[in-house]
């Protein structure tokens, strides 16, 4: 039903969520502590982080902080803490939702889809946007193997359909458009993210990689980088 990336340094808690969740279909992805958190994001796609804010090696605010910089993936705390002041913390930080230990599990299951709904229509949302600023432009753009629609936000290659994401889909576009030429790490980040992340180059190495995963580009042939410079798209 999701793909969730669970967060805790409590092996038992791990274990009881992970048996919870999987009955309930969900896939489920363990680490211990934030630094494991966030390269299993940047290698790896989820539907929601379920994060325990008192990991060993991070405060666990800080670890939203730092997801909030590259992704707008659903961030739910689950945490012994009960005080007002960490909650509000934690949700102005960029934490989706909060619910303390002890809890149970129905709770939890309603709190997850109501989160997956949510960011379903965050999606939906941004698509609509693109549709709207794209409704007089010719809605295909063909790239070698790449056939992308920008009126119905689809894009496949190989005639296979691409899983993309809103933000994925705008560098695929971007690229597309400007094929074979380099497009610099500022053009990009201005284009998808807008002028306030023009030197957040993080972001864009971590899209990239995911791109790449999903068509198969391991080595960079296709997505090619240029070092210190940006990325171009070289479908041929």
């Amino acid at each position: 039903m999701a793909d969730i990336l669970l967060v805790d340094d409590d092996r038992s808690i791990l274990r009881a969520l992970k048996i919870g969740l999987s009955s309930q279909e969900h896939s489920v992805t363990t680490v211990q502590n934030g630094q494991d958190c966030l390269s299993k994001l940047m290698t790896n796609s989820f539907d929601l982080i379920i994060l325990d804010l008192g990991l060993p090696d991070s405060n666990g605010v800080e670890i939203v902080k730092k997801i909030r910089r590259f992704d707008d993936i659903p961030i739910l705390v689950l945490s012994a803490t009960h005080l007002e002041s960490t909650k509000v913390d934690a949700l102005d930080n960029g934490a989706d939702d909060y619910v303390t230990k002890p809890f149970g599990m129905a709770e939890l299951n309603a709190r997850i889809r109501s989160l997956i709904k949510k960011y379903g229509n965050r999606q939906l949302q941004q698509i609509t946007e693109l549709n709207s600023s794209n409704q007089h432009n010719n809605s295909t753009i063909i790239c070698g193997d790449f056939c992308l629609n920008t009126q119905h936000y689809q894009a496949t290659y190989k005639g296979t359909l691409l899983s993309l994401t809103a933000k994925e889909f705008k560098i695929l576009a971007y690229l597309a458009q400007n094929y074979s030429k380099v497009c610099t790490h500022r053009m990009i980040l201005k284009e998808v993210w807008g002028e306030q992340y023009n030197y957040e180059t993080e972001y864009l190495r971590v899209y990239i990689y995911r791109l790449r995963k999903k068509i198969n580009d391991s080595e960079g042939k296709i997505l090619q980088s240029n070092p210190g410079i940006g990325y171009s798209l070289n479908p041929n």
